[in-house]
């Protein structure tokens, strides 16, 4: 599986650190930011957002100073479903629910919970089902079409 990752200053270690714990078992892309200079959380949720839309990569990691700012910047992005991964509860459900494509953290979250989350968001599979109605309502809304 081929993942993108990228984060704002702030979220550089975190970034770097799961880079090394994954790369070994994934083909990572790092899109910045590769410098603790201050920079826009936007910029790098494009990048890796982008690449994911584009189907070159199948998941994508985000992580900024509270991992809002990168989860509502990458779901601007057709074809994006960002997630929190507040737990591993929730990066899991996010994924099996709402095919979420990327999980976003922020870098103040427990970092051992933070690389649980990202494993269990790598691992699990959506469920489809129900939840298939549901996550193209979501690609009605991206085109503009009603959906009641």
């Amino acid at each position: 599986m081929k993942i993108a990752i990228g984060s704002d200053h702030r979220g550089l270690n975190y970034k770097t650190k799961l880079i090394k714990f994954f790369e070994k078992n994934y083909s990572i892309k790092d899109f910045g930011a590769f410098s603790e200079d201050s920079c826009d959380y936007p910029d790098y949720a494009y990048k890796v957002a982008a690449a994911v839309s584009s189907k070159k990569f199948q998941k994508g990691i985000l992580i900024c100073g509270s991992g809002n700012g990168v989860c509502i910047a990458a779901n601007k992005v057709k074809g994006i479903r960002a997630a929190m991964g507040y737990s591993e509860k929730a990066a899991e459900y996010a994924v099996r629910h709402n095919n979420a494509n990327i999980i976003c953290f922020s870098e103040d979250f427990d970092f051992s919970m933070v690389k649980k989350a990202v494993k269990k968001f790598l691992i699990s599979s959506f469920e489809k089902g129900r939840h298939l109605r549901r996550v193209r309502k979501i690609a009605q809304i991206e085109s503009g079409a009603e959906v009641l």
